[in-house]
């Protein structure tokens, strides 16, 4: 962000500019304006209820895309201002230009030749949802198209998708009939809940964490439909507080990763015949884990945010070592596991993580400070541009020196109250993220 001094508009603009650093503070005669050269694309989009969740829909447009202008889906929901207002929403966005001129030699975008003030399309489709949205997730295969809500009346909806982005896709195709409904719903939990996960080899397995710390599992059932093993004797429940977030191991198909209130993350595997002890677990934070990434590329590299604002990355390969030489009967617990990396720069609470889907070093985080910033934790500390072995100095707008750490490639701001963010995986680079003041789909030139 630049900020920029009101005052004679035949003033010199590139005097009167000075860049933003988050705390910095703004005189009286200051505002912020976007530094449009820092992005490829930006675009704002904004719906009638805010939204704490959404996910990126697959699509058959193909992989690794650059040329523009862009297409994607996203299925999101609404928290309304009356419950019974609520919906869920598929979304088809086209005409995603870019924002910027890039002639810059070397560059890899390739050049589309529509005008750069094209605005984009919104398409979408709306169906009626029982309770606000708390987190929703997709889940696709070559088959079904699924997606699932999470809602604040202590239920889980599964939707069928597939209908419902066939008619965006085709002029004139209706809804087919049922598909504006739920197709199963989820009703073992006794309290709403956040944490959601399907399982990554489309095989259509769905974990449900609440904020009672029970998580449940929801398996397909052979010939259609879907079951869900209830009851509290099927239920993971080593969690001392409320469930946040779950993450299906990349890598296994039986294990995946819970985070808690607890300050822990636990382990699982769902073999084990016994489900009040998870097969690992660690206290990583000194309060709340809001939210976990499982590095898609370095699959023991887990990454988690914290209430306090901090985030760190963990090796797990050093929990399994430090459990197998006789760490505590509690589930294999480590106490305080140092880890690989860790930070502590936003000013509130960690809201989102998520590790980049092709570059195993880069982790996107935001935060309830109103920031969205980029890592590349692949960067070495540079002795001759640092005061002390972590940090760089950098003034700010208000003329002060500030400490940042040299792996922070970027920051995105303009949005109030960040909730979710998500890497397109089709699209290198491109990002989504819903705050309260609504959605931005970017392109930065860091990444």
């Amino acid at each position: 962000m630049l900020v920029e001094a009101e005052g004679d508009d035949n003033a010199n603009k590139d005097q009167d500019l000075k860049v933003y650093l988050p705390g910095d503070k703004l005189e009286k005669d200051e505002q912020l304006q976007v530094d449009n050269s820092a992005y490829h694309m930006l675009h704002s989009m904004n719906m009638h209820w805010p939204s704490l969740s959404f996910d990126v829909i697959p699509d058959t447009l193909g992989e690794d895309r650059s040329r523009y202008p862009h297409t994607m889906y996203l299925f999101t929901g609404s928290q309304a201002e009356t419950s019974n207002h609520n919906d869920v929403t598929v979304m088809k966005l086209t005409h995603l230009h870019r924002t910027i001129n890039d002639d810059r030699e070397g560059s890899d975008i390739e050049d589309d030749e529509g005008d750069l003030d094209d605005d984009p399309v919104l398409e979408s489709r709306t169906m009626r949802h029982e309770g606000g949205v708390n987190r929703v997730r997709v889940n696709a295969n070559r088959e079904r198209l699924w997606g699932a809500t999470w809602s604040d009346r202590g239920k889980v909806f599964i939707w069928n998708l597939r209908g419902i982005v066939d008619a965006l896709d085709t002029p004139g195709m209706t809804v087919p009939a049922g598909g504006t409904r739920p197709v199963f719903t989820v009703s073992a939990h006794r309290d709403e809940g956040f944490a959601m996960d399907w399982s990554p080899d489309g095989a259509g397995r769905l974990l449900t964490g609440d904020c009672s710390s029970m998580i449940y599992l929801t398996l397909p059932k052979q010939g259609g439909g879907f079951v869900t093993e209830a009851g509290s004797n099927r239920a993971f429940r080593a969690h001392q507080s409320s469930v946040e977030d779950i993450q299906w191991s990349p890598e296994e198909p039986s294990v995946f990763a819970s985070c808690s209130a607890d300050r822990t993350v636990r382990l699982w595997d769902i073999r084990m015949p016994q489900r009040n002890r998870a097969a690992l677990a660690a206290e990583v934070h000194k309060e709340d884990v809001n939210v976990i990434s499982w590095n898609r590329r370095v699959r023991y590299l887990l990454a988690s945010g914290c209430d306090d604002g901090s985030f760190g990355v963990w090796d797990l390969r050093m929990w399994s070592a430090a459990a197998s030489a006789g760490g505590s009967s509690n589930g294999g617990v480590i106490n305080k596991p140092s880890p690989v990396a860790s930070f502590n720069w936003n000013a509130g609470p960690i809201t989102s993580i998520e590790w980049h889907p092709n570059d195993d070093s880069v982790l996107a985080v935001s935060g309830a400070d109103d920031q969205l910033t980029l890592w590349d934790l692949s960067v070495e500390p540079d002795p001759e541009q640092q005061t002390n072995k972590t940090q760089q100095v950098i003034v700010g707008a208000d003329g002060k020196t500030r400490k940042v750490p040299p792996q922070l490639l970027f920051i995105h701001q303009g949005q109030q109250d960040i909730k979710e963010l998500h890497w397109h995986p089709q699209i290198p680079g491109v990002m989504v993220s819903t705050a309260l003041s609504g959605f931005n789909v970017f392109k930065t030139i860091s990444v």
